[in-house]
């Protein structure tokens, strides 16, 4: 023993035959003092003295040894050697204490392990008071009072992103006790602890979703950090999955670092083996394709799961709102790299695969709302996405029927024969562009043509209207009698045609035109408004032949039908008639032509629909078995029928807005509306205006027949 040892061993004994007991705090540090007394414990020396300045900082100041020191005889001194450990819930009997009684550091779950005491982590004497204590003051003691047990954790947590942020004074930077808080600190796999599977999230939010101070520091928005909430990850732990992915999971706990950071868990060539960790056999999958080959060869913009998934807001595949749902994949998750500018021209990839995909009937019918419709993932594949150079590529020339096979039963190799992403107008097909080049011009020099022809009309009608008006020209006077134009059975063809003709056009542009603002209040009533239209399309094509059929049993069987057929033929008249009515309009000639039951107007509208007809019907019917003729006249065939059933459909409708709606609506002579197709007659003054040959002709053979010459013999037919 040290001679302090002695010393202090003489004081003990001259107190122990003394009538004093030790009372008083100095009596007690006669022995405790800075130089007291020492004991071995556990194969170390331990010292029994008092930091007195300390004890006197402490929040205990103001008590004495004996308040807390309790259960051994005073008038015996030297005491024993073991005396009673001190109870702290004397007087801290409250939720603090009960709740450090149900914690890990009470209830150690590792076997062997030693139960803590308050004196572990608050200091046998200098007790600190925390308490309103500065931030810094407050870290300090945390961190130096944590690391005495878990100095490798504290090693690792000061080099996190949270340690480094801590080490800056950065205000909300956690400490050990955010997270775990202080006396009720309880095991991961306590469901009651905050660090539990069940409650991560939650404590983590709590910070950076709910802390202004944090939510300031960080990158990231509120609302991209609550997304987590919805996902499909947090939804499966709500509902008892505790296996369920969860932040430590992806951000890691102790060692949490930001994206940016190359040895962070999200850094962007680490996603993958995070992701892995749960998803193995689809992160193997994706290492082999071509986006997870391009990404181990260091080109960081190649897509990774988050590019495709999300981050926090992972939602399954069936949700409709997914990012990586049928409906969305091809325009939210394969467009933005695939046709970025910069990214097509840095890599050498082609810029135009989702306007040549979204161009094709498969992308416009996802576009329109269809699920069932093929999109990139269908084709290419989900994860082990290959080049299709490569021999296990799903899009692997050899392997396409095989592909296409999957949505369309009995595929062959003519399905592979042609170009998959294409536009007609820019394909590298002569035969495809040459198609869609030509019916660009016919288009625009038929309907130009029409449209010229009937502003010049236009204006030299309403001339002559407004000089009816100012008394500039006398109106003719016209009887009131009216002249069968259209039969019952003509005006129910033509009834049909028209339904089925607007029908058509409606249904079939809003294919080609999903977006377009009369058809997308259709298209969010519902999914299954994209199969409607498809049907209602189909009716109507089938109504249109029906019809098409009759017209011709009524051209060749019917007797008025055959006069139609007879009257509707070109003859050399017509060319003269187009020449004089021109110059009538532009004010070269002085006298309109007589024109007949049906003039250039009527007869180059009549040939030009039934020629529509026929295209549109052969090219749908094509469209329409796209299996069959798939495999007959190749991708190629296919593509040039619905290129010509496309163009063709433009032509028609254009020229019945510019040309027929023109002559029946907006014709100054007709308008507001020729009603021949309602009531099937017309006024003496539209004959005389429109038809004066054919007038002078009717008007003679009644004078005929009035005059005995003639047969009245002849019935109308239908």
């Amino acid at each position: 023993m040290k001679p302090a040892g002695f010393l202090a061993l003489f004081f003990c004994l001259t107190l122990a035959s003394s009538p004093l007991a030790a009372q008083t705090d100095e009596e007690c540090l006669t022995c405790h003092g800075e130089q007291g007394l020492s004991m071995t414990k556990g194969g170390k020396e331990v010292s029994l003295s008092v930091d007195r300045n300390g004890f006197r900082k402490s929040v205990h100041a103001d008590l004495g040894c004996v308040s807390c020191h309790e259960g051994f005889n005073p008038s015996e001194l030297p005491h024993a050697r073991r005396i009673k450990p001190v109870d702290c819930t004397g007087c801290h009997s409250d939720s603090q204490y009960v709740n450090f009684a149900m914690s890990i550091h009470a209830n150690p779950k590792t076997p062997g392990k030693q139960r803590l005491q308050c004196a572990d982590c608050h200091r046998p004497h200098a007790v600190e008071r925390l308490t309103g204590a500065d931030a810094h003051a407050h870290q300090k003691f945390v961190m130096g009072t944590c690391a005495r047990c878990h100095s490798a954790i504290i090693s690792t947590f000061m080099a996190s992103d949270h340690g480094v942020a801590l080490t800056g004074g950065v205000t909300g930077a956690p400490t050990c006790v955010d997270c775990h808080d202080e006396h009720e600190a309880a095991a991961v796999a306590d469901t009651s602890s905050p660090t539990s599977r069940t409650h991560e999230a939650s404590m983590c939010l709590a910070c950076h979703l709910d802390n202004a101070d944090v939510k300031a520091a960080v990158a990231p928005s509120a609302g991209f950090i609550a997304g987590y909430e919805k996902s499909v990850h947090a939804q499966a732990m709500q509902h008892g999955n505790d296996l369920a992915a969860t932040c430590s999971d992806c951000h890691g706990s102790h060692e949490m670092r930001k994206g940016s950071n190359p040895d962070s868990r999200v850094y962007r060539l680490n996603i993958a083996a995070t992701c892995g960790q749960c998803h193995g056999d689809i992160k193997e999958d994706y290492l082999q394709s071509a986006h997870g080959v391009a990404l181990g060869k260091g080109v960081r913009e190649s897509a990774t799961c988050t590019d495709c998934h999300g981050e926090h807001t992972i939602l399954a595949h069936d949700d409709p709102r997914a990012p990586i749902a049928p409906v969305n994949v091809s325009g939210q998750v394969c467009k933005p790299c695939h046709e970025s500018v910069r990214l097509t021209a840095k890599y050498g990839l082609a810029g135009d695969r989702f306007r040549t995909f979204q161009d094709s009937y498969h992308g416009l019918a996802g576009s329109a709302g269809s699920v069932e419709a093929a999109n990139c993932a269908s084709c290419h594949g989900v994860h082990s996405i290959l080049s299709s150079s490569d021999p296990r590529s799903s899009i692997n020339k050899e392997n396409l029927p095989k592909t296409c096979g999957e949505c369309h039963p009995g595929a062959t190799a003519n399905f592979a024969k042609g170009t998959v992403h294409v536009i007609a107008a820019e394909s590298d097909n002569s035969l495809l562009r040459w198609v869609a080049s030509t019916y660009i011009v016919l288009i625009t020099v038929t309907i130009g043509g029409m449209a010229f022809h009937n502003i010049i009309d236009f204006v030299r009608k309403s001339r002559t209207q407004l000089e009816y008006r100012r008394g500039i020209r006398k109106r003719p006077h016209h009887g009131n009698r009216l002249y069968l134009r259209m039969s019952f059975g003509e005006r129910i063809q033509h009834g049909l045609l028209l339904t089925s003709f607007i029908t058509l056009v409606l249904t079939g542009f809003a294919l080609r035109f999903p977006d377009a603002w009369w058809v997308a209040p259709f298209r969010q009533i519902s999914p299954w408004m994209f199969d409607l239209r498809g049907i209602i399309h189909r009716v109507a094509a089938v109504v249109l032949v029906g019809v098409s059929f009759y017209h011709a049993y009524y051209l060749l069987a019917v007797p008025r039908g055959k006069q139609l057929l007879k009257d509707m033929l070109p003859v050399g008249k017509d060319i003269s008639d187009f020449i004089g009515v021109v110059a009538y309009n532009v004010g070269l000639r002085d006298e309109k032509p007589l024109l007949d039951r049906f003039s250039y107007i009527e007869k180059a509208e009549y040939w030009a629909l039934i020629w529509g007809t026929a295209v549109m019907s052969i090219t749908g019917v094509i469209l329409w078995l796209d299996n069959t003729f798939l495999g007959l006249l190749t991708k190629l065939g296919w593509d040039v029928a619905r290129t010509i059933h496309y163009y063709e459909a433009w032509l028609a409708t254009l020229a019945i807005i510019v040309w027929h709606f023109y002559f029946v609506i907006f014709n100054p002579s007709s308008y507001p509306l020729n009603l021949a197709f309602w009531k099937g007659t017309l006024t003496e003054e539209e004959m005389e205006d429109e038809h004066p040959l054919e007038l002078k002709r009717i008007r003679g053979e009644e004078w005929a027949i009035a005059e005995g010459t003639k047969d009245d013999g002849e019935g109308e037919g239908s």
